[in-house]
C-alpha cells in the first residue's frame, strides 16, 4: 500500500471564473472526488490537502460588509473557518464517491495549525493578494485607517490588499496523524489536513501558540505534510496537465519524466511563474530533495493516468535513475527495500 498525498488546487474546488456558490462547489468537488476515490480503489493510502484562496477572500469580504453589526474576526480565524468549510465539502463528496466504488473509508477532516517564523521576511514585505478590489480612494482610506498594504492591479482595474505568506516550518498535528497512519488507520480513513496551508501560528515565549494574519502557500505546506507523514508520493493537482518550458511561447514543451536537477535549472531560468507554477515546482523539488521518493504535477482529468506514469510532470531525485516506471510501482519498490533494510541485522 503506497501512502499518497494529493494537494488540490483551487480549481478542483472553485474555478477562477465561477460565481462561488455552494451548489457550484458541490458539483466541482463531486467531480474531484471521483478521481480521489479511484486512488483509494487502486489500493493506495490517501491523505488530502487543499487550497483556500477564494474562500478566505470571501470570508474577509463578509466580515467587511457585516462590520457594523458583527465584530470582525482576525484573518487567521478565517483560515480556520475555510478549513472547516472545505473539509466538510471534501468529506461529504469523497465519502459518497468511495461508497459508489464500494471502498469503505471514513473521511476525517481536521482543522490544523502550521508554525511559521515571526522573523520571516514575508512579514516585512507582504505579497499575497486577498479579498476584493478597491478603488484608489477607498484603498487610501483603508491604508490610513487599518494600516493595510495594498497593490494596484491595473489589468483588473483596482487595488487589492496584500498579506504575508511566510514559509511553513512545522505542522503541529503531524505526530498524531502520522501515528494513526502508522498504526494502520490509513486502511480505514482518509485524512483531510492543513487546508490552505494550515492556520499560521507563532510560538509565544511561554510555549503557547498565537495565530497570525497571513496566508501560507498550500503547495509549500503540502511538501512539508508529505514529508511529515512519510508519503512515498506527492501529487499536486492544478488546472494544467503539468509543468511546461516556454508556457507562453509557441514552442511550449510539456515536461513529463524529469530529473530534479534539470527541473531546478528551469526554475532558476525563470520558466515558471512566481504566482502560478513556480511554487508548485518549488514544492516538488523540496519534497524529493528532503527524502521524498517521487512527485507529480498534473490536472484533475489526468490524475489517474499520472499515477500510472502516463501523464503529468513526474519528478524524481537526480540520483534515482531507477525510477522510470510508474510512481506507484517505483514507490512500492522503494518501500520493499525499506522493509528489507529494517529486517536486516546490523
Amino acid at each position: 500500500m503506497t501512502r499518497v498525498l494529493v494537494a488540490l488546487g483551487g480549481n478542483a474546488i472553485q474555478p477562477a471564473r465561477a460565481a462561488g456558490t455552494w451548489p457550484e462547489a458541490v458539483r466541482r468537488m463531486r467531480r474531484t472526488a471521483r478521481g480521489l476515490a479511484r486512488i483509494v480503489a487502486q489500493g493506495h493510502e490517501l491523505v488530502v490537502t487543499h487550497g483556500n484562496g477564494p474562500q478566505v477572500g470571501n470570508l474577509v469580504r463578509e466580515a467587511e460588509i457585516a462590520a457594523a453589526e458583527v465584530p470582525a474576526l482576525p484573518m487567521f480565524v478565517a483560515d480556520a473557518e475555510s478549513e472547516g468549510e472545505i473539509g466538510f465539502l471534501v468529506a461529504q463528496e469523497l465519502s459518497a464517491a468511495l461508497a459508489r466504488v464500494r471502498v469503505p473509508r471514513t473521511v476525517v477532516p481536521l482543522v490544523c495549525r502550521t508554525e511559521v517564523d515571526p522573523r520571516d521576511p514575508a512579514f516585512r514585505a507582504p505579497s499575497k493578494p486577498v479579498g476584493r478590489f478597491y478603488r484608489a480612494a477607498e484603498a487610501r482610506r483603508r491604508r490610513a485607517t487599518r494600516g493595510w498594504i495594498l497593490r494596484e492591479d491595473r489589468a483588473r482595474g483596482g487595488w487589492r490588499r496584500l498579506v504575508p505568506s511566510p514559509r511553513p516550518r512545522r505542522w503541529l498535528e503531524a505526530p498524531a496523524v502520522r501515528a494513526a497512519l502508522d498504526l494502520g488507520l490509513g486502511r480505514a480513513c482518509v485524512f483531510v489536513v492543513t487546508g490552505g496551508g494550515g492556520v499560521p501560528v507563532v510560538r509565544r515565549k511561554d510555549g503557547s501558540w498565537q495565530g497570525v494574519d497571513a496566508v501560507i502557500d498550500k503547495d509549500r505546506a503540502a511538501a512539508l505534510v508529505a514529508r511529515a507523514l512519510g508519503c512515498a508520493l506527492l501529487v499536486i493537482v492544478t488546472d494544467v496537465p503539468g509543468a511546461a518550458v516556454g508556457f507562453d511561447r509557441s514552442d511550449r514543451r510539456w515536461l513529463r519524466d524529469v530529473p530534479a536537477a534539470e527541473l531546478r535549472r528551469y526554475l532558476r531560468a525563470g520558466e515558471f511563474g512566481a504566482g502560478s507554477m513556480g511554487p508548485k515546482v518549488e514544492a516538488v523539488l523540496d519534497f524529493v530533495a528532503r527524502g521524498g521518493d517521487e512527485a507529480v504535477i498534473t490536472d484533475l482529468a489526468s490524475l489517474a493516468r499520472a499515477l500510472d506514469g502516463r501523464a503529468g510532470t513526474r519528478v524524481r531525485s537526480s540520483s534515482d535513475r531507477s525510477a522510470r516506471s510508474s510512481p506507484g510501482r517505483a514507490a512500492r519498490r522503494i518501500l520493499r527495500r525499506r522493509r528489507q533494510s529494517r529486517l536486516t541485522p546490523r
